[in-house]
C-alpha cells in the first residue's frame, strides 16, 4: 500500500517550516554537539580543517613550483567556500535515513531534517571564516573592501542553492541508498570543477582555446561564489606575472550573483515541491 499525502502549496510548506523553527534550531544544536561529542578541541576542529588543507596544498604546489605570490590566501578563500558546500551535501544526504525513528513516530515537517544539517554547516562556515580572518591578520594581507560587501549576498545565494540540494539528496537517498556513494564521487569531480587550485582565467582560456565560450566555467554556480571570495579576499585580479580573474568591474560579480539568486530560487522551489510529494511515503520506505 502506498500512502498518498495531502499536497501542500509552497507557501504553506514554508509556513510550516517557520512554525517549527524552534525545532530546527534544536536540531542544529544537536548536530553540532554530536559531531564534536567527547572531543578535546571541539569546534576548533572546524577551524582547523581548511587550515590543514591549506598547508597540504601549499606544500605540494610549492614543490611543484606551481604557486604564486599570495597563493596561500588565494587557496584559503576558495577552500572556505568549498568546505561549506562539501559539508552540507555530504551530511544532508543521510538526514532522513539516520533519523528514521523521528520520521516514523513524530509529526513535523520532514524538510527540517536536511535543513538542520545545512544550518550546522553554516555555523562551521562562520567558524572557518574566523580562521580565514585570523590568517589575513597574521599575514598582514589586506582585502578589497569595495568587493567585501558582496560576500554576504554570495553566501545567501549559495545557502539557498545548498538548501535545494540538501532536500533533493535527502529525498533520493530514502529510495536509493547508493546515492551516498555516488555523491562521494560527484563531490570529487565538483571540487576540481571549481577554480580553487587553479585560477578562473586558466579555465576560461582553456575553453576559449578549443573554440568554446570562455564563460563556460560560470555554468557551475559555485564558481560564482568562489570567484567573488577570491576577488574580495585576495584583493586583486592578477599577480605580477599572471591574470587570475577577469579584469572587470564589480558589475561582473554582481551580475553573476544575481543570476545565481534566480537559479537558486527556482531550484529551491522545485526541490521543495519534490520533497512535498515524497514526504508522505518516507516512513513506509524506511
Amino acid at each position: 500500500m502506498r500512502t498518498i499525502a495531502a499536497r501542500r502549496s509552497i507557501p504553506v510548506h514554508l509556513a510550516e517550516i517557520w512554525q517549527y523553527r524552534e525545532l530546527l534550531v534544536g536540531l542544529v544544536r544537536r548536530e553540532l554537539k554530536v559531531r564534536y561529542k567527547s572531543s578535546a578541541l571541539g569546534f576548533l576542529w572546524s577551524m582547523a580543517q581548511p587550515v590543514f588543507l591549506l598547508c597540504v596544498y601549499s606544500v605540494v604546489f610549492s614543490i611543484l613550483g606551481a604557486g604564486f605570490d599570495g597563493f596561500a590566501i588565494w587557496l584559503l578563500s576558495g577552500l572556505v567556500v568549498w568546505t561549506y558546500v562539501n559539508t552540507t551535501l555530504s551530511k544532508s544526504v543521510d538526514a532522513i535515513t539516520v533519523n528514521q525513528a523521528l520520521v516514523s513516530k513524530v509529526a513535523f515537517p520532514r524538510a527540517i531534517l536536511p535543513l538542520a544539517t545545512l544550518g550546522a554547516a553554516l555555523v562551521h562556515f562562520g567558524l572557518q571564516s574566523i580562521a580565514l580572518s585570523v590568517a589575513l591578520l597574521v599575514m598582514w594581507h589586506g582585502v578589497a573592501w569595495s568587493y567585501v560587501w558582496m560576500l554576504p549576498l554570495a553566501i545567501v545565494a549559495l545557502t539557498l542553492l545548498l538548501a535545494s540540494g540538501s532536500l533533493v539528496l535527502a529525498t533520493v537517498n530514502v529510495y536509493a541508498r547508493d546515492t551516498r556513494h555516488l555523491l562521494d564521487l560527484a563531490l570529487v569531480a565538483l571540487f576540481w570543477a571549481n577554480p580553487i587550485i587553479y585560477d578562473y582565467e586558466r579555465a576560461a582560456n582553456w575553453f576559449s582555446g578549443r573554440g568554446l565560450p570562455g564563460w563556460l566555467p560560470l555554468l557551475n554556480p559555485i564558481t560564482t561564489v568562489i570567484t567573488t571570495f577570491q576577488r574580495a579576499i585576495f584583493a586583486s585580479s592578477s599577480t605580477a606575472d599572471r591574470q587570475l580573474l577577469p579584469d572587470v568591474s564589480q558589475w561582473w560579480y554582481l551580475r553573476n550573483i544575481a543570476v545565481l539568486f534566480v537559479v537558486a530560487a527556482v531550484a529551491f522551489l522545485t526541490a521543495l515541491r519534490m520533497f512535498d510529494r515524497a514526504e508522505g511515503n518516507f516512513a513506509e520506505a524506511l
